[in-house]
């Protein structure tokens, strides 16, 4: 396999904002206890330039999460609370009628931002969950006909409460679609849980966080993110991953390009952040389940047990 790995002669990575976001990361780490994996899950989402789905019970820390990689990337952040009354206008903002000049005015929503936090989005309504569809998917909102580019870098982190409470909307596939990365923080260990009672309530350590790196210095590594090498074979295991999904028979749909799009850049992130200027197959499995997990749907009406991400990496052979 040596010529599996073959690397360009030019150097990729640039130490200096890598060992920065490391040190974001541990910052993160200090508050959000016992979630590392987690954390670096979410930083790799970032770098690969996707925004991230956090499905849990209440009270897990997935505000808390939102609001350290805020502060610890130095990022502008606006949280926006998800009801069912809540306005697509609300989100994006809305052209209001200025007397003095006799024209109408753009008034930016909370989402000209570059970390917005959509607290509980299936509580809002399919209309407004909507409205940020374009702004996900083109780094920009379109308002009485004129587009309005977003900050750069621009990350969306939603949180979503169990669908089976009350008071919530299923987000559609074409929404789920867009995020790139959909994970769980779940309850912290033993270990981590007594830590975190005897600590009290680490929401009030936020204002005390440093910004580790400044949104230049994010840019710069998604740029590097890009240019971190992906070898034939690899590519060719991506594929199959994808084409299993489509074959088997086990799902409404299988994985789509822009999935197969998001899982290469998603290992990229990975290997970037294990310091690697190269992607090794270890990298595509670590990300496949929260990449796949909420875009497969089983096919209903089948006697077999249902199979998720894990049985599809253990189906199809690595190179």
């Amino acid at each position: 396999m040596s010529d599996v790995f073959d690397l360009p002669l030019q150097p990729l990575i640039d130490e200096r904002p890598l060992t920065l976001i490391h040190e974001a990361i541990d910052q993160v780490a200090r508050v959000v206890l016992g979630k590392e994996h987690q954390i670096r899950q979410a930083v790799a989402c970032l770098l690969a330039e996707g925004h991230l789905l956090l499905e849990d019970v209440p009270g897990v820390g997935k505000t808390t999460l939102a609001h350290a990689l805020a502060r610890s990337l130095g990022l502008e952040f606006q949280r926006v609370q998800f009801t069912s009354d809540m306005l697509p206008a609300d989100i994006t903002g809305t052209s209001i009628y200025d007397r003095v000049s006799g024209r109408f005015t753009f008034h930016p929503g909370p989402v000209f931002t570059q970390l917005m936090l959509a607290d509980e989005i299936n509580r809002a309504t399919p209309r407004t969950q909507s409205a940020l569809l374009e702004a996900m998917e083109e780094g920009q909102v379109s308002v009485d006909g004129i587009s309005h580019r977003l900050p750069q870098p621009f990350f969306v982190i939603a949180t979503q409460n169990p669908t089976r409470q009350t008071g919530t909307f299923a987000l559609p596939e074409s929404q789920l679609d867009r995020f790139l990365l959909r994970i769980s923080l779940g309850y912290p260990d033993p270990e981590a849980e007594r830590a975190l009672l005897r600590l009290g309530e680490r929401r009030s350590a936020l204002t005390q966080l440093p910004s580790r790196l400044s949104a230049i210095d994010l840019l710069d590594l998604q740029r590097q993110v890009r240019r971190v090498h992906l070898a034939e074979p690899l590519l060719s295991y991506v594929l199959a991953l994808l084409d299993y999904t489509r074959r088997c028979g086990r799902f409404r749909e299988g994985l789509s390009p822009r999935a197969g799009l998001g899982l290469v850049r998603a290992a990229q992130a990975w290997a970037l952040l294990a310091g690697r200027q190269h992607v090794l197959p270890e990298d595509v499995q670590a990300l496949f389940e929260p990449l796949a997990d909420h875009r497969l749907q089983p096919l209903e009406g089948r006697e077999e047990q249902p199979i998720g991400p894990r049985d599809i990496l253990a189906a199809v052979a690595v190179p």
